[in-house]
């Protein structure tokens, strides 16, 4: 599949995605691409942030990709049994482990374990080695139940401005193999 023919569907995580973020400027580069925008990227609330990303998808006007960063991984996961059957695949970056200790409580408020339910569509997970909010291995379970393509980053924290990634060419890559086997 090329860009050009899908609904490409920007999904950030918590705080959104900064000017400098790779997903805000993929949202610029790619012509068809949108952000799915919440009512409140500070205080995230499972049921809206699925029913914003559910309502996205429907509105779309042709085949939908979804791009998602951190908690937004997260939103797709959640989102998946309800969004029929536009969404041709997922490019999945950064899950967090939304049930560790550790989390800001602001997700502990609304999220518990991430969903673990096979996805019904392609999908392509991005893990790191070093990621603070995701370990490897609970990377890697996710990525294998909900049946996804898991690609190890290495040494790449978060995935995000933070962690040197703004124009993230590599990601771009990746992405265009995961739309090459859509």
């Amino acid at each position: 599949m090329k860009t050009a023919e899908c609904d490409i569907l920007i999904i950030p995580g918590l705080g959104n995605s900064g000017p400098d973020h790779w997903q805000t400027r993929w949202e610029r580069k790619l012509p068809t691409a949108r952000r799915v925008e919440q009512t409140d990227w500070e205080r995230p609330d499972r049921a809206a942030w699925t029913a914003r990303l559910v309502a996205a998808v429907a509105a779309a006007t042709r085949p939908v990709v979804l791009v998602a960063h951190s908690l937004g991984v997260i939103a797709v996961a959640e989102a998946a049994p309800l969004m029929g059957d536009k969404v041709r695949g997922a490019f999945l970056v950064a899950p967090p482990d939304v049930a560790r200790p550790d989390m800001p409580p602001t997700i502990h408020h609304s999220y518990g374990a991430a969903p673990r339910d096979p996805l019904p569509f392609p999908s392509m997970v991005i893990a790191s080695r070093t990621d603070p909010y995701c370990g490897f291995e609970a990377a890697d379970e996710m990525a294998a139940a909900w049946g996804s393509v898991l690609v190890d980053a290495g040494d790449a924290g978060h995935i995000n401005t933070q962690s040197g990634h703004g124009p993230w060419p590599e990601g771009l890559t990746r992405f265009a193999t995961l739309l090459g086997r859509i």
